[in-house]
């Protein structure tokens, strides 16, 4: 097992750590979960705690069309009808969606109570379960409410990945391709002279976590280089927008492999890297529609690192290196 120390809670990754899980402090115990959870990880979670079997649990529908504040008071309902006070704990068992929705309302309850994340998805363990963000998206603009709110701890145990259908992993994989190029091109080289189904996960996941937790650690509350973790989201949370007011919401790891992809081409890094960039995730990730730069202005304009209204970016200075607050106007883009 490993442990690795984020600002004021510890990050354990390794194979069945469930065990380290200490609950004794709370006087009521919650557990989140979606639809899938609730079938495959639940019982998982259960059989390594049996004092779970009395925790009040919240099924939730999965999906960023169910990430509102529709379903925050579905969750405080259950929370006040439960009598949880101060001394209370959340644990999101999930994806980043669960992890996202859970500590927002864990965050807002009675003015916070505590809440840990147990991510059972790749995209969870390497990226949204680490760092302190939290929220719900706001008339398909994806995370349009929320705040910075650190769990009581993050466990990341590997078993759950025996749960993912390959179409997960690859969803997932989008924020470990994401870290290597901003921080990392020993990483990246790795990745692509590595056929996807012979990466060693848990030491991949170590890498990622290690990645965003110093630029997390170095930056809290996204003043300065925190910054860097933006690569692709621009684009990447204008097409999911995109698509949720379609009503046909699409994964975010789809997203921010198309993001990658454009905002690569709008780095100042060689051709050459960019074509490798674009030439890897094509030939080994299915992709939807990428929709026209036209019809993502009008969620570009929303997005909330925008300044004096100029769109801003977080861009490669070359692989493995990022560089910050790279302003484009419309016309520009």
């Amino acid at each position: 097992m490993k442990k690795i120390q984020s600002d004021n809670y510890q990050i354990l990754i390794g194979t069945n750590i469930l065990k380290n899980l200490d609950l004794k402090s709370y006087s009521k115990i919650a557990v989140l979960v979606d639809e899938k959870t609730f079938i495959h990880c639940l019982p998982i979670l259960i059989n390594e705690h049996q004092k779970l079997k009395q925790s009040t649990i919240i099924k939730i529908k999965g999906g960023e069309k169910h990430k509102t504040i529709n379903t925050v008071q579905v969750i405080l309902k259950e929370l006040v009808d439960k009598k949880f006070n101060r001394k209370s704990i959340l644990i999101n068992l999930g994806g980043g969606i669960i992890g996202d929705i859970g500590g927002f309302c864990a965050s807002i309850y009675k003015r916070g109570i505590n809440y840990i994340h147990i991510p059972t998805s790749l995209l969870a363990m390497v990226d949204a379960s680490i760092g302190g963000k939290v929220g719900v998206n706001q008339q398909c603009l994806k995370n349009n409410i929320g705040l910075f709110s650190n769990p009581a701890s993050v466990i990341i145990d590997t078993t759950f990945l025996k749960t993912l259908p390959k179409k997960e992993m690859h969803n997932g994989f989008a924020e470990v391709l994401k870290h290597a190029l901003i921080a990392d091109k020993n990483l990246w080289n790795k990745i692509i002279k590595t056929d996807f189904d012979l990466l060693e996960w848990e030491e991949i996941i170590k890498k990622s976590v290690e990645i965003k937790n110093t630029i997390v650690c170095s930056d809290p509350n996204e003043k300065n280089l925190r910054k860097k973790l933006n690569f692709a989201h621009t684009y990447a949370h204008a097409i999911e927008s995109y698509y949720l007011q379609k009503n046909n919401p699409i994964s975010h790891g789809e997203a921010v492999y198309i993001g990658i992809m454009l905002e690569s081409e709008l780095s100042k890094i060689n051709n050459e890297e960019k074509i490798q960039i674009k030439n890897y995730i094509l030939s080994n990730f299915k992709l939807p529609l990428i929709p026209s730069k036209n019809e993502l202005l009008k969620f570009l304009i929303h997005d909330k690192k925008n300044l004096n209204e100029l769109i801003n970016f977080s861009l490669l200075t070359k692989i493995g290196e990022c560089t910050i607050d790279k302003m484009f106007s419309i016309n520009e883009l």
